[in-house]
């Protein structure tokens, strides 16, 4: 039997973990999709911290109108924006087992566009 939708996000989880770490001058951007919200956070996987967040729970992504992809579209321009405000400018990019469409692609874009590199 093949494995489940969620064992194969899991083990390809796992996978990019392995390969990519964050530190301080290169944090991991982590990306969380649930069926309704999208989280993203910087996190410097060598002490265990995360330096930023944003999501679209936030107050002012929650207000703004429009669909799921263009909401993740403003999730990454505002982790874009308090990256910088942190004093970062590259991150290595985790799509968490995602495939690098719709949504999570949006939310990359969105970072792109505000001036972050990865």
């Amino acid at each position: 039997m093949g494995l489940s939708k969620t064992q194969r996000k899991y083990r390809i989880r796992r996978r990019i973990r392995k390969v990519s770490n964050g530190t301080a001058e290169r944090p991991r951007l982590s990306v969380f999709r649930s069926n309704s919200e999208i989280y993203a956070q910087l996190i410097d996987d060598v002490k265990g911290v995360t330096l930023a967040a944003a999501s679209s729970r936030d107050k002012d992504i929650a207000s703004a109108k429009g669909n799921k992809t263009e909401i993740a579209a403003l999730v990454g321009k505002a982790i874009a924006e308090k990256s910088k405000a942190a004093g970062i400018e590259k991150v290595a990019f985790d799509r968490g087992g995602n495939l690098y469409h719709g949504r999570v692609k949006s939310l990359a874009e969105g970072a792109r566009e505000a001036g972050l590199k990865f």
